[in-house]
């Protein structure tokens, strides 16, 4: 395989900004593009984390599968227009073109996939929604899916996922927040409503995951909303052991 970092000038971010490739060598099929997966990291992380937490880089030479590891900072992969940081653009197009640019990867949508973890674990299910026309496979490991907790966010919290201004630095006016394309259930029934090709869902949580009930809640509601979706928990934390146990499922549940 080779593991590759690329530089390059993003004009949804307006600066330089970097992501890990991972590009399988062996036994390769001549003329055949490559199936790709784009994978998220969590809060605090950056696009080494995957490379250093898992075995992505086994399982991805195995599957004959190319990764792309970008770098999202703490945005939760969504736009922040008024300082022009478009990260949710920036994963849902810009980044898609770029590294179609630059490797050997299918253009097609059935063979194009996002997955993430934690804040990626939202960020992949936000920007999948979103960018469905591109992306045919969403995965969410332990997500992130706190419209709840952003809601009841403090002004004074000593936490920085509890304080409002943090919050609002990300998600804008927080009294907008449902109902818009950053929240995760209007995106669901927004594609049902225009009866559009909705992507096909893997979500697993540890169930002694800090994210549990939100990530059962989520699985509640696509059931109400009849969407077809796989759901997945087992005992677990939100660490690595878990999020490495499961990637390698979602790789397993992709269609390659």
């Amino acid at each position: 395989m080779a593991i590759v970092e690329v530089n390059f000038h993003s004009t949804c971010l307006n600066r330089m900004v970097t992501y890990k490739a991972i590009i399988p060598t062996e036994h390769p099929i001549k003329n055949q593009p490559f199936k790709t997966l784009y994978l998220l990291h969590g809060f605090t992380d950056n696009h080494t984390q995957w490379l250093m937490g898992s075995r992505i880089a086994l399982l991805a030479e195995q599957a004959r599968l190319a990764v792309i590891m970008p770098a999202g900072e703490n945005s939760f992969y969504v736009d922040d227009e008024r300082r022009g940081h478009l990260y949710g653009e920036f994963i849902g197009r810009e980044l898609v073109e770029q590294t179609r640019q630059m490797f050997h990867l299918s253009p097609k949508r059935e063979d194009t996939f996002i997955a993430g973890l934690s804040m990626g674990g939202y960020g992949a299910i936000r920007n999948g929604l979103k960018y469905h026309e591109t992306f045919s496979h969403i995965a969410g490991l332990s997500s992130g899916l706190i419209l709840d907790r952003v809601l009841n966010s403090k002004p004074d919290a000593e936490s920085l996922l509890e304080r409002r201004s943090y919050f609002e630095s990300i998600f804008g006016n927080l009294d907008e927040l449902i109902g818009s394309d950053k929240d995760y259930k209007a995106l669901i029934q927004k594609l049902k409503n225009e009866a559009v090709d909705i992507p096909q869902i893997y979500l697993a949580c540890g169930t002694e995951d800090f994210l549990i009930e939100q990530n059962r809640d989520y699985r509640d509601f696509l059931k109400q909303e009849a969407i077809e979706f796989t759901y997945v928990e087992s005992p677990g934390i939100h660490d690595w052991k878990f999020w490495d146990t499961y990637i390698e499922k979602v790789i397993e549940w992709l269609p390659l």
